[in-house]
């Protein structure tokens, strides 16, 4: 008997587990991602909106500098990429279907900025390798 149930409980953990959905990756580029006080601030807003507004559907990311983009990878029943651009562009960053959110972009430091406006990395300073202290 105790053998039958334990196979039960086999079956339904197997089918259970069946049933999620598989985890998805999403490569999105961003001009103004440059910088690793860009990073930084984006990965204290994604950590924040996460929890708040996806029930934790993004699983990870993984920040470019040098090549200005962002591949996260989430669970499409949590969360989907559009949810994701909008988060990134509430976090003052563009996409390359969306510019960021007006607000969110002028608290942004001058080096996060857009280079029309002035901002990115100064020539023969990269700014991608956070400074020694």
């Amino acid at each position: 008997m105790k053998y039958l149930i334990i196979a039960a409980l086999c079956c339904c953990s197997l089918s259970l587990s069946a049933q999620m959905p598989k985890q998805q990756w999403v490569t999105i580029k961003s001009a103004n991602l440059k910088c690793w006080e860009c990073k930084e601030r984006l990965e204290k807003y994604l950590v924040v909106e996460n929890k708040a507004n996806m029930e934790s559907g993004m699983i990870q990311w993984k920040i470019n500098l040098l090549q200005g983009e962002i591949k996260v990878q989430f669970w499409p029943d949590r969360t989907d990429e559009s949810t994701i651009r909008a988060a990134i562009n509430n976090a003052g960053f563009d996409t390359e279907t969306e510019k960021a959110n007006p607000e969110s972009y002028a608290k942004l430091p001058p080096v996060c900025k857009r280079a029309e406006d002035g901002g990115g990395p100064k020539p023969k300073q990269p700014c991608h390798i956070p400074p020694i202290q």
